[in-house]
């Protein structure tokens, strides 16, 4: 829970220092740098996001499906490498993306009409060829998005049906209780 509140910080202190000075000042620029920067970093903590949030769905499956072996299970290390994980591959897949959008040429107008500097403003700017930045963009992104929710709804799949093999209805309300955040946050990213 603590790495996903670091993670929802990371997102507010990538964009809305920026948007602030912009929404405040008469001249609203960022530099090319600063962009690319400010895109990697958007990129890379959506997609740790998507897979954090199955991970901790993972959490809850083996709290609710093995509560005696919880605490073996979910050893310190194995809850290092299910933290480490998601962020590694949501930098690595950031930069993979990053690294499309610097490759693309910019010429006229370099104005984005948009809050933040994001991919899709970007590439309406390129005069070059934008075809294998928006097919990345666009494989990354719906392979991230079906994947991740995949997990998360196999996963409470199979915590539905430990809770509905309990006997009792407290065993059950807690269950649901335990879950509940969980559900909660995964409704409001996904939408």
């Amino acid at each position: 829970l603590a790495s996903l509140s670091c993670l929802d910080l990371c997102y507010s202190t990538n964009v809305t220092p920026k948007m602030l000075v912009n929404f405040l000042s008469e001249r609203k620029t960022i530099s090319y740098a600063a962009c690319l920067v400010q895109c990697y970093f958007f990129i890379a903590m959506v997609i740790t996001e998507y897979y954090m949030l199955a991970v901790m769905v993972y959490d809850r499956y083996v709290a609710i499906c093995n509560p005696l072996l919880y605490s073996s299970k979910m050893s310190k290390g194995l809850c290092i490498r299910l933290i480490a994980g998601p962020y590694a591959y949501g930098f690595l897949s950031g930069l993979m993306e990053t690294m499309w959008t610097y490759r693309l040429t910019f010429c006229g107008s370099n104005i984005i009409n948009h809050f933040y500097c994001a991919d899709p403003p970007l590439i309406r700017l390129s005069c070059s060829d934008t075809f294998i930045k928006e097919t990345s963009m666009f494989v990354v992104a719906g392979f991230n998005l079906s994947n991740s929710l995949l997990i998360i709804l196999i996963s409470y799949l199979f915590i539905l049906m430990a809770i509905l093999r309990m006997r009792s209805a407290e065993g059950r309300h807690k269950a649901f209780s335990t879950c509940g955040s969980h559900l909660v946050a995964v409704t409001v990213f996904y939408g």
